[in-house]
């Protein structure tokens, strides 16, 4: 999942640099969507891992 949030990322920087916007604008904000949701599912996962 982490990997969606970085291709994002980088669509999203790409986009910024040649000046689309709204493209850039809603690349980064799915990238930050997904980010936060692998954040949220490998903290889980390490608190599951340790509670077993």
């Amino acid at each position: 999942m982490i990997e969606w949030a970085l291709i994002f990322l980088i669509i999203a920087i790409i986009a910024a640099f040649f000046g689309f916007g709204g493209i850039a604008g809603l690349a980064a904000d799915i990238a930050k969507v997904i980010f936060i949701v692998f954040l949220v599912l490998f903290i889980l996962s390490i608190i599951r891992r340790y509670i077993k």
